[in-house]
């Protein structure tokens, strides 16, 4: 062996050491494609809103945010939360503070919301985020706010058996999943992405269980990294918010 090539060699061995060193094994893919949002119930304020006080659809997020910042608090997240149908009313199950709003549905039909299993996206009364399917869902007086949405894109650690890798069903997509510490992740694509790879995007993040929440009508309010849509006009929005109460 040559001095250059035992000098390359060397160099080939240093450079594998540091990426061992560098890349754990709990390293996830980054898809540039996708923005996301991590939240812990244990120190943040989460709501499912519809109407406001008066009995108005809220509609937009910038409504939300004006209705927010009247009770004394700032708005640190919004999405869209589910489909709605034309009177801007939610499509399925909708829980809002223990109350039952509008039905489960679990019916049969065309679109996103009917490609089974869909599933129920929720929060319990002691701040415990949970997705299920739909027929595993259990109302039991304890499910503070909840909204119904379909398809599932992680189920039990596996992606949707519908969805296929390499599809040219392309859109604007956003979704919630539980990370494994518990904590609650959505995700919002930046560019027209297909079911599969933002399923994936989920599964890569340990989720054992996803949700899809809607398409290309979506829109996220996320200041801290400066992903700010305030207009929309929907159903159902999540929020994130934190008192400025003394």
């Amino acid at each position: 062996m040559n001095r250059n090539k035992f000098f390359f060699l060397i160099l080939i061995l240093l450079l594998s050491a540091v990426r061992f060193v560098l890349i754990s094994p709990n390293d996830k893919p980054i898809d540039e494609r996708i923005i996301d949002y991590r939240v812990d119930l244990k120190s943040n304020d989460i709501a499912f809103y519809w109407k406001n006080d008066s009995g108005k659809i809220t509609g937009s997020i910038q409504n939300l945010k004006t209705f927010v910042e009247s009770k004394n608090s700032k708005l640190v997240f919004a999405v869209n939360g589910g489909m709605y149908n034309s009177e801007n009313a939610p499509q399925g199950l909708f829980i809002q503070n223990f109350e039952t709003v509008n039905p489960i549905d679990t019916t049969s039909g065309k679109g996103n919301f009917y490609l089974k299993p869909n599933g129920i996206f929720y929060i319990t009364d002691d701040n415990t985020p949970m997705i299920c399917k739909t027929e595993k869902f259990v109302s039991n007086g304890h499910i503070k706010y909840a909204t119904q949405s379909g398809p599932m894109l992680v189920i039990d650690g596996n992606i949707h058996p519908v969805l296929k890798e390499g599809s040219t069903n392309l859109h604007i997509r956003n979704g919630v999943g539980i990370l494994p510490d518990n904590k609650i992740v959505f995700a919002m694509s930046k560019t027209k992405v297909n079911f599969y790879d933002f399923a994936m995007y989920f599964k890569s993040l340990g989720c054992k269980d996803a949700l899809y929440l809607d398409g290309y009508v979506s829109r996220t309010y996320l200041p801290e990294k400066n992903w700010i849509q305030t207009d929309g006009n929907f159903g159902v929005i999540i929020g994130i918010t934190k008192s400025l109460a003394n």
